[in-house]
């Protein structure tokens, strides 16, 4: 092995990979992710995915990007990248601004023709120049390289072309000294009952790495610092399948079986093909029709004693909200998973946004509480949904799980848990000595309001649900207008009492600030550094993020009337500011809101908070 030489020491580093929707760029991005992750990095990941579907090839329209940070102390994708790949001409002009001044651009020069300067409307044929590129730029053949690797393969010239990809990945593991034997892992994990693609792959990985060696004098390397990890099993998880592990937990604690009823929608399909491979858990997962095909059949589900669960995204939440009704009525255990995306109607459907919060709270007719949660981050989704399903079954009511694009596509490290590490549910069954004497009624309440939960066909417990008022202790059929109100103030209180069940927000930074800085789910990590960026430059600056939002935690209140000045920072145009702001009339609440499709970066919510406190 030659010495390396000019090797850059850092606890952090951000890669992006860009290149056309069919270049592989998220399958080499996830392999390197979880490379490192193995090495003991902490990991963050961002797959910016194009709207467009089958865009030209090479066309601006068609980039793809994954954008991942690795090291310690890792909290966001990163604002920009050390390393940029560039498959394509295309890509390098769409991705070149996310690359810090210095920072090194990796190039398949054999896809900087004339025509690719031109379909990539280049005016000139100098991309580098014309782009004002200031970086380490190193031009690499990638597809004359890999169909020299691959010349006695067998494979016809399409199937080489594919593996190009891999080339790149395996000159990105040399630049940042990744373990060649835990990429050829994982593509044995992807390819293996294709023995031909993975020899295939396992090459041109092969040659990708030991090109980087034959360079190795003109280009900066990487040593990422690592940090002992807590002992246990660890992989690199995305939110939408820790969403799905969080849901079988939950079903395993709770003793009920899991049903799924969904119907597939960017970008929260992928919990439906998790659990749909999960039969061997017992998980029932069913694509239905539509929407409201999904959410009716959970609601079957959960009066059949199931713990039920739908997932969708913004527009499906709007085609569901009459059936969420339904079981707000019926006092039914329902959780519908909300991956927000980018709208109104279908809007940017693989982009990101939290412009669903006032339809999770307040979309449906009549008066019809629901619980509302958002996780903060990938893995937080497994605990979020946990929770979701915990809320529900113990306090028998529907909750709103919002995740979002961000999150639910974006990746982290995670230490998988022991099962004693989460509570037992405490399913509300109905007890015997009720059942035995005849005195069981639909609507009696436990202590916390939540009614009962019974099995249908159990025997003593025959009763009718449906949408029509009821009485507010025999759940029959009830016009009477006080039985109206007094079951509309007992639902609406029922959600209230959630409040003592759920854990007190938590001040981050510097509590003795005088500025509060407020955020929800998916925007934590770029929140959370631009908090520590700012204090760590003199300005002292607090952090409460909410996970639970309807109802807030006990202590929500007493935090934010103790700040004198409070700001929000969600990616929309106001939502839980406005909330807040109803429940705190006096309190100048102040915004930082963005709404373009992308996640936060931690460098402009830092310049926002510091403009604010320098206003007053």
């Amino acid at each position: 092995m030659l010495e390396k030489t000019n090797v850059k020491v850092l606890d952090k580093v951000v890669v992006r990979f860009s290149g056309d929707s069919g270049d592989g760029m998220q399958l080499a991005g996830n392999i390197f992710t979880n490379v490192s992750a193995g090495v003991g990095n902490q990991v963050s990941t961002f797959p910016d995915y194009p709207a467009e579907i089958r865009a030209p090839q090479g066309s601006l329209g068609g980039v793809s990007g994954f954008q991942v940070s690795v090291g310690h102390d890792v909290h966001t994708p990163g604002d920009s990248c050390d390393v940029l790949l560039a498959m394509n001409a295309a890509a390098l002009k769409q991705n070149h601004k996310f690359l810090k001044e210095g920072g090194v651009i990796i190039v398949d020069i054999d896809s900087f023709r004339e025509s690719d300067l031109k379909k990539a409307k280049y005016t000139t044929d100098r991309p580098f120049e014309e782009l004002g590129i200031k970086a380490q730029v190193v031009e690499v053949p990638v597809t004359t390289m890999t169909k020299a690797a691959l010349a006695d393969s067998g494979l016809d010239a399409k199937s080489v072309l594919k593996c190009r990809n891999i080339f790149a990945l395996g000159l990105v593991c040399w630049l940042f000294d990744r373990p060649v034997d835990a990429a050829l892992h994982h593509l044995k994990k992807k390819f293996g009952k294709k023995p031909a693609v993975y020899e295939a792959n396992a090459k041109v990985l092969q040659a990708g790495y030991d090109y980087g060696h034959n360079i190795h004098a003109s280009v900066s390397t990487y040593r990422i610092e690592t940090e002992d990890p807590r002992p246990g099993v660890y992989t690199d998880i995305n939110g939408n399948t820790a969403t799905a592990w969080g849901l079988i937990m939950a079903s395993e604690k709770c003793g009920r079986p899991l049903f799924l009823g969904s119907y597939p929608i960017t970008p929260a399909t992928d919990i439906l093909h998790e659990l749909a491979k999960r039969k061997d858990l017992g998980v029932k997962a069913c694509q239905m029709e539509d929407e409201i095909a999904g959410v009716c059949s959970a609601i079957g589900a959960s009066f059949a004693g199931n713990l039920a669960v739908t997932s969708t995204s913004g527009p499906g939440l709007a085609l569901k909200s009459e059936a969420i009704g339904l079981a707000v009525m019926a006092e039914l255990p329902l959780v519908v998973i909300d991956v927000q995306r980018g709208g109104p109607s279908t809007g940017l459907p693989t982009k990101t946004e939290q412009t669903d919060l006032m339809q999770a709270l307040y979309g449906r007719n009549g008066e019809s509480p629901v619980a509302v949660v958002a996780p903060a981050s990938p893995t937080d989704c497994f605990t979020m949904a946990f929770e979701a399903c915990r809320i529900a079954v113990e306090h028998m009511t529907p909750v709103i799980l919002l995740s979002d694009a961000f999150i639910g596509n974006g990746s982290s490290a995670w230490r998988i848990p022991d099962a004693d590490e989460y509570p037992a549910i405490k399913t509300p069954d109905v007890p015997a000595d009720l059942l035995a004497s005849g005195s069981w009624k639909p609507y009696m309440r436990r202590e916390n309001l939540g009614r009962y939960w019974p099995v249908a066909g159990t025997e003593g417990a025959q009763h009718r649900l449906g949408g029509l008022e009821k009485d507010a202790v025999a759940g029959s059929i009830s016009n009477d207008p006080a039985n109206h109100e007094k079951m509309v103030n007992i639902r609406r209180e029922k959600i209230a009492r959630i409040a003592d069940d759920i854990p007190s927000l938590k001040i981050q930074g510097d509590a003795d600030a005088d500025t509060l800085l407020i955020g929800w789910g998916g925007t934590y990590g770029h929140l959370l550094t631009a908090v520590e960026s700012l204090n760590a430059s003199g300005k002292p600056v607090a952090m409460a993020h909410f996970r639970y939002i309807n109802p807030l935690p006990a202590n929500a209140d007493e935090i934010i009337a103790r700040y004198p000045r409070v700001i929000v920072a969600e990616l929309n145009t106001g939502m839980f500011a406005d909330y807040l702001q109803c429940r705190f009339p006096g309190k100048n609440i102040r915004r930082i809101n963005k709404i373009q499709g992308q996640p936060f970066s931690a460098g402009e919510v830092a310049e926002k908070v510091a403009k604010i406190m320098e206003e007053n």
